[in-house]
């Protein structure tokens, strides 16, 4: 079993890694991707890449965001909505945590709300919270969210609602970013059915007849057989996360979410963090971790975070 060293390093690596994966396959419909062995950060010839002006192995806004956050709670020592809105405009602005300091595939919702936070507008009314308002945009990026959170089980579901609506407030992107942060911290606690376990426990926490509950049981639905087609709705990726995390291996749970087509960076990048937290660092493929660049931005923020988990 990893250590929670291992976990975390193999949580925010294989999150990244996942997205730098999707990158070049992004938009594109499964039918014309590459067979499994030949999804890689360079794609094999004849295959015409998405976004063609960005070198192999570089994340995109998934990336840059879940390090945005990151940072933003190592520094500040609890979810600061203020703070960390400040930092997706540098994001959006300047680059900050992006490699080279490129932006590049934002979200419409995303940079509507960072457009009115821009503005002034304060980081709770930034976002639109009608229903068609539910992209994966907060999903992708809360992972570092349970790697930091030493609070309660109550604490990690508020603190994954507050950084969701920042940009995608409709309660179900809070549920589905809720879902997700209590998924990874039972894997981190090493329960053997983790995804159960962390719906058992978010019924408990929202009560039974609350909005929250009846915004999961319907349309979440996380009792059900795991289904997703790779889309951008939030419900969809987290579903299409789940269901690629019996393909077994890092490598394996990876590629079939890249495999299932359209927003391939963002549906990898949800996978491949849960799948490497799930198995540790070791899980990860030497050639990946080698190539992925942007090394200078997050080992700083990685190092932080171990000694930070790891302290008394």
């Amino acid at each position: 079993m990893p250590t929670l060293k291992e976990r975390l390093e193999g949580a925010l690596l294989g999150l990244l890694i996942g997205d730098a994966l999707g990158v070049p396959y992004e938009f594109n419909q499964p039918n014309v991707l590459p067979p499994l062995s030949d999804l890689e950060f360079i794609p094999p010839k004849g295959f015409h890449r998405s976004h063609e002006g960005v070198l192999p192995g570089t994340w995109s806004d998934d990336g840059a965001q879940a390090l945005v956050l990151l940072a933003s709670l190592l520094d500040c020592q609890k979810m600061d909505l203020n703070d960390f809105a400040k930092g997706l405009v540098d994001w959006y602005e300047t680059g900050y945590m992006a490699v080279d300091g490129k932006v590049f595939d934002v979200g419409i919702q995303t940079a509507s709300a960072i457009r009115k936070l821009i503005r002034g507008v304060k980081p709770e009314k930034a976002a639109t919270d009608d229903e068609q308002s539910n992209g994966n945009g907060s999903l992708m990026r809360v992972l570092p969210l349970a790697l930091w959170h030493k609070g309660s089980d109550s604490d990690l579901v508020n603190d994954a609602h507050k950084q969701s609506l920042v940009t995608h407030a409709h309660i179900r992107s809070q549920v589905c970013c809720a879902l997700y942060s209590l998924w990874a911290r039972r894997i981190i606690e090493g329960a053997l059915q983790a995804w159960e376990e962390a719906t058992t426990t978010l019924r408990q926490i929202y009560g039974i007849d609350s909005p929250e509950t009846c915004e999961m049981d319907y349309y979440i639905r996380p009792d059900k057989v795991a289904e997703g087609q790779g889309s951008g709705y939030v419900v969809d990726c987290l579903g299409s996360a789940r269901m690629v995390m019996s393909a077994g291996s890092y490598e394996a749970v990876v590629k079939a979410a890249v495999a299932l087509g359209r927003d391939t960076d963002t549906t990898a990048c949800v996978a491949g963090g849960i799948a490497g937290l799930r198995d540790g660092i070791g899980g990860i493929p030497e050639r990946w971790l080698k190539n992925l660049r942007g090394k200078e931005i997050y080992e700083p923020e990685l190092k932080k975070l171990i000694a930070w988990r790891t302290s008394k």
